[in-house]
């Protein structure tokens, strides 16, 4: 099988219609290959009990926008899988955090963006926040390169530094958030 067929696993993305209704199970290559297929998504912003904001840098290995600086968490659910259930997941795989009060759902938005001529990302994504402490994190290295506290004003003024290395993902929703 080769990494554009069809899922047959419980690796399976979810390809939405415009209103995030479940049409298909599908790869997380196909989710990105060319100009992509619309897919569910989540990114999570962890804050500290300070109110600081966790960052990580995109592992060196990830296909699309690798060594780039994006929110705590993001990612994908699996086919059958719930929101929150893949929130809790990614933020032990990514993080080694398990969190312990539920995630709080923010707002969530259509993107897409391409990243060179490697793939692009077209996401319903569902953009969550929650708190741990500051000394929680232990990051995987196949998926996080380094983690960074940030005081929301440094992210303000990081992210109107055109030249900045931040996913674009992190760049829309972090004014959206800020304006909640």
């Amino acid at each position: 099988m080769d990494s554009l067929s069809a899922p047959n696993n419980g690796d399976a993305l979810i390809a939405v219609s415009a209103d995030d209704r479940p049409l298909r199970p599908v790869s997380k290559a196909q989710c990105h290959a060319g100009d992509g297929i619309l897919h569910r998504a989540f990114s999570l912003f962890l804050f500290d009990p300070a109110g600081r904001v966790l960052l990580q840098q995109r592992s060196a290995r990830k296909p699309l926008w690798p060594g780039y600086w994006a929110n705590s968490c993001c990612s994908h659910p699996r086919w059958g899988e719930t929101l929150r259930e893949a929130v809790q997941r990614r933020c032990v795989e990514e993080l080694g955090v398990t969190l312990i009060d539920a995630p709080r759902w923010c707002f969530d938005f259509t993107y897409w963006a391409r990243y060179q001529s490697d793939g692009a990302e077209h996401e319903l994504c569902h953009v969550f926040t929650a708190r741990i402490p500051s000394d929680a994190p232990r990051p995987n290295p196949e998926e996080v390169a380094a983690l960074r506290w940030v005081e929301p004003a440094a992210l303000d003024a990081e992210l109107a530094d055109a030249d900045a290395q931040l996913t674009p993902w992190l760049r829309m929703e972090w004014p959206r958030l800020r304006g909640m």
